[in-house]
């Protein structure tokens, strides 16, 4: 079983394979830039190639870079405090900087892992299955797209679901993204929403991902509040930021 220290750690080692440095980057108290871009033991659902990743953990920006980005994200990240590199404001000022290189910001979105001291699943008032690999053939449709993901349905291990009757009215599924942390994705049909019904699946799945030695992680919107309402109301916390770095369309240059 992890401890609470195991959990971050597992989930910064895994970090430190994304942007090919060290885990103990991401506690220094300056900006720490390293050459490369995607480690080769990234997590499985980055798509390639990408420019530059930065990552924070809360005490700094690590950010690892192709050669076309290293200039201008190098005077980006020592601009001033880290955690304005995923500002709005801020963004906009990489985004000019890039743009004479045909890079853009692409992605950021907030990650979350659990409290051992609050984890819990909370009572559903719909029975609950967990559902194992083969149980998915099925199940890949558009309602259960967060859930589960058909471009990438090899990763798709594991899941509980929430029944009225015979239907299956929620879904929450995980992918084996990474050797030792699985990420929950969880949907909930909208006339079942507001019930509660989201906060108990997706507790129940983190538990049953820890009962199989993994690590569960959980990823959000910061503006998505319905999906960062649900991670903290069954003891997940915010750990660590990114945001992603790619090359521009060709067609806007």
């Amino acid at each position: 079983m992890y401890s609470e220290h195991d959990i971050l750690r597992v989930a910064m080692e895994q970090s430190a394979r994304d942007l090919n440095c060290r885990p103990e980057d991401f506690l220094r108290p300056e900006p720490v830039v390293v050459s490369g871009g995607l480690g080769p033991d990234a997590k499985r659902y980055y798509t390639k190639p990408v420019s530059c990743l930065l990552v924070s953990y809360g005490m700094n920006a690590v950010a690892s870079v192709r050669e076309e980005c290293r200039e201008a994200v190098t005077e980006y990240v020592n601009g001033g405090d880290f955690y304005r590199c995923f500002e709005a404001t801020r963004m906009l000022e990489l985004y000019r900087r890039l743009d004479p290189r045909h890079c853009q910001t692409f992605f950021q979105a907030e990650y979350f892992l659990p409290r051992l001291d609050r984890l819990r699943a909370p009572e559903c008032p719909y029975p609950l299955r967990v559902i194992e690999k083969a149980g998915f053939a099925d199940l890949y449709q558009p309602e259960w797209h967060n859930a589960l993901c058909e471009e990438r349905k090899e990763l798709d291990v594991l899941g509980v679901g929430a029944y009225d009757g015979d239907r299956l009215i929620a879904l929450a599924g995980c992918s084996a993204d990474a050797e030792e942390m699985w990420q929950i994705g969880i949907d909930v049909l909208p006339a079942y929403r507001r019930r509660g019904v989201a906060a108990a699946l997706t507790g129940r799945l983190a538990l049953e991902i820890l009962d199989r030695g993994k690590v569960p992680f959980y990823c959000a919107a910061w503006s998505n509040l319905p999906s960062v309402r649900n991670a903290l109301k069954c003891g997940f916390a915010p750990a660590w930021v990114e945001m992603s770095v790619k090359a521009a369309p060709a067609a806007d240059h």
